[in-house]
């Protein structure tokens, strides 16, 4: 029998909830916590361009969590070459000493975000080598996250469609086929758009999903925290329990051998 307590294990760490939240976009610290706390996740990214976790003489979100279990995933949001990324994450190393990050290099700063996949693996394979738990932003190419892992990342994680697009996944197949591809966990990043996006993730057996646009942004951020929560857990009961094929007929629910016949 399948079990839904079975922990998600990236690297050396294991979470019980497969939901990763987001930092950015919340009108303040306060609600960017209380929709945490909220979601039940146990990582949070942080774009240690933007937010600040590293500057004690400023409002630091670090000390919003210092009471929690919620673990802080660094990522390099804002950064467009490899060599940016990795200068980055080993200053926040040294003032942090989180060497768990979220590897994020974006080519198309204008329109799209898309990922730089080719600086990607370029930035991951050093940073892995440099120690780090590279969890590694990127297209739903299955070639690409297969390249991924073999540099060192200990986490793929695939766009289901543009950053802050909230459009869903776009393209299931390749998540899928992704899934297919590699062994280390696939973490559907960027798109999610509400909780029926982030269960249709799990059921396609992604190990995990991360939001933040999604809650942030929406009406109720504390509602939608938990909607996202059990999203993701029904998703991931579906996925284990195994959907019924699909038929381009109908099949009667009920029996109809011994049927009384009037």
């Amino acid at each position: 029998m399948q079990t839904l307590n079975n922990p998600l294990k990236i690297g050396d760490k294991t979470f019980q909830s497969r939901l990763i939240v987001g930092s950015g976009k919340y009108k303040d610290f306060q609600t960017t916590y209380n929709a945490t706390i909220a979601s039940e996740a146990e990582m949070i990214t942080v774009a240690v361009r933007r937010v600040n976790i590293t500057n004690p003489n400023e409002e630091n979100l670090l000390d919003y969590f210092k009471n929690s279990k919620v673990q802080f995933l660094p990522n390099s949001a804002g950064c467009t070459k490899a060599e940016e990324a990795i200068t980055l994450f080993r200053l926040t190393r040294e003032a942090t000493g989180i060497n768990f990050i979220k590897l994020e290099i974006i080519g198309d700063t204008q329109k799209t975000l898309y990922p730089d996949v080719i600086e990607t693996l370029k930035a991951c394979e050093v940073l892995a080598k440099d120690g780090f738990c590279v969890l590694a932003y990127t297209s739903d190419d299955p070639i690409v996250a297969k390249a991924l892992e073999n540099a060192g990342a200990s986490a793929v994680m695939p766009l289901a469609a543009p950053i802050g697009s909230g459009l869903g996944i776009q393209n299931r197949y390749n998540i899928a086929f992704i899934k297919d591809a590699i062994k280390v966990p696939v973490i559907v990043d960027a798109g999610v758009g509400c909780a029926s996006d982030a269960a249709i993730a799990m059921e396609l057996g992604a190990d995990a999903v991360l939001t933040n646009t999604a809650i942030a942004q929406a009406k109720d951020p504390i509602l939608m925290a938990q909607a996202m929560r059990d999203a993701v857990k029904a998703g991931r009961a579906s996925y284990l329990a195994g959907r019924i094929p699909k038929k381009p007929y109908a099949t009667a629910s009920s029996p109809t051998i011994g049927m009384v016949e009037f």
